[in-house]
């Protein structure tokens, strides 16, 4: 029993660690996830979207901290009984995810390891055994720390955690793991591979045929069948392949003008997903960085979900020297963890991408 606590408290430790951390590297983006969960489609909590990016910073570090308790042995009765309920809860989001397809990717690694929502709900179901067994066998949970070391592990943690999260929320992810990192083409994230599996589907079509309802599957044709048609059931039975950019689009009155413009050898994005929760301040460094590239022969163009009539008002009211384009919400939320945010491309690779903070490190050749 011993070797096996052993086992258990290092597999869990070091799981909440590096799953926290990660999160910790992007917990803006942890926030928009919390925001699915709050959903009127899913967990219909409305009334906490406002505090998602603070439920995601504590959940991120108290992840992080419980990890390193665990790990050095301290106050394990506390540390078991929160991290039997955190897994209780997470399992309980990873199944309602899964079993009524609400969310189809749960974040509990970010953007670095994707999981499917069942396979998220099979690895907490394996954390919240391993937690049991370590609550039978507490008694062998020992520490080669004493009291005032593990108190200042813990408090170095907790420093080093907010820190950290101070840093990626005033500037961008320190590790990025998005289709859109610098570097990245997004023409060639968006192409499909020769020879790439297809999404295969049966259709499962209802009839009625003297009075019996009867059904006929195919992969898609209509049948031929003598009968009154009821209605027809799709099945996804092999998954197709989805490239890693799938929904980026650049749209003016209804025309998307993605390719034209990744094409562009000198190009220059300012984004915001929303410009009612944009940073306003921001706009005024945005018209002097914006002016400096046009003059340095760069096309600018602003991308944005929000209207006509709230973009115009920004472009008059800022005096921009840009028109601003419609983009989905999501796709400009995962591009850049910045409202607004600036990313500088040459033919379709991002070169330069940074947080509104940042904008003078921005250079224009």
């Amino acid at each position: 029993m011993k070797y096996i606590v052993a086992l258990c408290r290092i597999i869990v430790g070091l799981l909440f660690i590096i799953s926290g951390f990660i999160k910790l590297n992007d917990p803006v983006g942890f926030s928009f996830k919390l925001e699915e969960y709050f959903s009127p489609g899913v967990l219909d909590l409305d009334f906490l979207m406002p505090y998602a990016l603070g439920i995601s910073i504590i959940v991120v570090v108290l992840e992080v901290l419980l990890g390193v308790m665990l790990l050095i042995g301290f106050r394990i009765r506390f540390t078991l009984w929160s991290l039997l309920l955190m897994i209780i809860f997470f399992t309980f989001l990873t199944f309602y995810s899964a079993y009524f397809n609400k969310v189809t990717d749960c974040g509990c690694f970010g953007d670095a390891i994707k999981l499917t929502p069942w396979e998220s709900f099979t690895k907490d179901v394996v954390l919240l055994v391993l937690i049991i067994l370590l609550f039978f066998g507490a008694k062998h949970i020992g520490s080669p720390f004493g009291d005032g070391s593990k108190r200042f592990i813990v408090g170095l943690s907790l420093l080093v955690s907010a820190i950290f999260a101070y840093y990626v929320l005033n500037h961008l992810p320190a590790l990025d793991f998005r289709p859109y990192k610098i570097g990245a083409n997004i023409e060639e994230g968006m192409s499909v591979p020769e020879n790439a599996p297809v999404a295969i589907f049966d259709y499962s079509w209802k009839f009625n045929v003297d009075g019996v309802e009867k059904v006929v599957v195919t992969n898609g044709d209509y049948p031929a069948v003598d009968g009154e048609f009821i209605d027809v059931e799709t099945k996804e039975v092999q998954k197709g392949y989805e490239p890693p950019i799938h929904d980026f689009t650049i749209e003016k009155d209804g025309e998307d003008m993605a390719a034209s413009f990744l094409q562009e050898p000198k190009l220059v994005m300012v984004i915001a997903y929303d410009l009612a929760k944009s940073n306003y301040r921001a706009f005024v460094e945005i018209k002097k960085v914006t002016d400096t590239a046009i003059k340095n022969g760069y096309k600018v163009i602003g991308m944005s979900a929000s209207g006509k009539d709230y973009t115009q008002k920004m472009k008059n009211e800022y005096q921009l020297g840009f028109d601003f384009y419609f983009t989905d919400e999501t796709t400009l939320k995962t591009i850049v963890r910045s409202n607004p945010g600036v990313l500088v491309l040459e033919k379709g690779t991002i070169v330069q991408k940074v947080h509104y903070n940042d904008m003078k490190d921005l250079k224009f050749e």
